[in-house]
């Protein structure tokens, strides 16, 4: 089970790119947060069960979308917060992407690791080693930078959780290149 949380003023590309990739890679993904939330850009998304019904015995992965309102949100909820830290201490995998990683840097769960996030936030990734790439995993945990790279993100997600062939299945079949061509006449 992979917990993907919502809250008010998420960055929307970041958590349904996401959330797409992975369940056509064919994991199960849990939307958590309200009943609905509305993203930093006006899209209102209906969740699929609410914090309270997270289950870390069937989770394998903890995901945070960026967004910077949303990533307030996030810290401020006593909920998500002891969720984290009890899945670190668990060796559950936690993702995050833009914004979100500061959440982790707060919580001391970058100490000696490399990380990625969005550009201006670095200084929240505390202990944190920053190598500038898009998508960074070290153990358990992999950051993104920005909702330009939540492509790469959600395929490296992919991989972690429902292995290489299926990340590749779900690339290939989304036409996923290196570089999409741009043609302009």
């Amino acid at each position: 089970m992979v917990y993907l949380f919502l809250k008010d003023g998420f960055e929307e590309a970041e958590a349904l790119v996401t959330a797409d990739v992975l369940r056509r890679a064919g994991a199960e993904v849990v939307l958590t947060g309200g009943d609905a939330v509305t993203g930093s850009h006006g899209i209102r998304v209906a969740c699929d069960a609410p914090v309270d019904a997270v289950c870390l015995e069937k989770a394998e992965m903890l995901i945070l979308p960026g967004g910077l309102a949303g990533v307030q949100n996030l810290k401020a909820d006593a909920r998500v917060i002891a969720l984290l830290r009890d899945a670190a201490a668990r060796g559950i995998r936690i993702a995050a992407i833009c914004a979100a990683p500061t959440i982790l840097g707060e919580l001391g769960l970058l100490r000696g690791k490399l990380a990625t996030c969005y550009p201006g936030c670095e200084d929240a990734l505390e202990g944190a080693q920053l190598p500038g790439a898009g998508v960074v995993t070290d153990g358990k945990i992999t950051t993104g930078k920005a909702a330009g790279t939540v492509y790469a993100f959600a395929y490296e997600l992919a991989r972690l959780l429902c292995g290489e062939e299926a990340a590749d299945r779900v690339r290939a079949g989304m036409y996923a290149g290196e570089d999409a061509p741009v043609i302009r006449r």
